[in-house]
């Protein structure tokens, strides 16, 4: 009888044990599952900031251009999959603007007057420094670029300075080049260009 209760003892210890383990073990799964879930969220939360719109947003230099982007309403098609190159005015360049100018293009009926000027800036396609440079010096020193607002933009060469002409024969100089994101490339400017529309 003694054998009987102990052998009993000996199984309910060993089942209960059991439990225990397989209780541990599901605990284990459900926090590697919640590590997995909390690592693909910040891993989509990193691919969101690696967008054009994100780099932009990670650089003060770019801070009036993010707020022009959110007031258009461009900030989904930004940091859609693209590829995009961006010629990106800086504050400094928008600054160069008539005192007024930017705060009336803030304002929701100047929308799209907003969005011609920001696509304007905008060219469909990755081309890097080299691949601009390249194409002014195929072209005899001057390469046409068809802009998504419909619009050309023309890039030549000063020393080693590529200079954007709008259609209004103003210019803007690239300060800044190949800043890359995950759904194109950033070319920062001088001067904010200007379609004629």
């Amino acid at each position: 009888m003694k054998k009987l209760f102990l052998s009993l003892s000996v199984i309910a210890m060993i089942a209960f044990t059991s439990c225990k383990n397989n209780e541990s073990k599901e605990k284990e799964t459900e926090q590697e599952e919640t590590t997995m879930e909390a690592d693909t969220s910040a891993d989509e939360a990193m691919e969101e900031q690696k967008t054009i719109v994100g780099v932009a947003s990670g650089n003060d230099d770019f801070s009036t251009l993010v707020t022009a982007v959110k007031a258009a309403g461009l900030v989904e098609t930004l940091s859609s999959e693209g590829p995009f190159t961006v010629f990106a005015p800086t504050n400094d360049a928008f600054a160069k603007l008539p005192e007024g100018t930017v705060a009336s293009l803030l304002e929701a009926d100047s929308k799209d007057a907003l969005t011609g000027i920001l696509t304007y800036h905008v060219v469909s396609g990755k081309f890097l420094a080299a691949d601009v440079v390249a194409a002014i010096n195929d072209n005899e020193g001057s390469f046409t670029i068809p802009t998504v607002q419909g619009e050309e933009l023309t890039a030549s060469l000063d020393g080693e300075n590529v200079i954007l002409t709008d259609a209004n024969g103003n210019t803007s100089t690239i300060v800044i080049t190949d800043v890359d994101a995950s759904n194109g490339v950033i070319h920062a400017i001088d001067t904010v260009v200007m379609p004629k529309s």
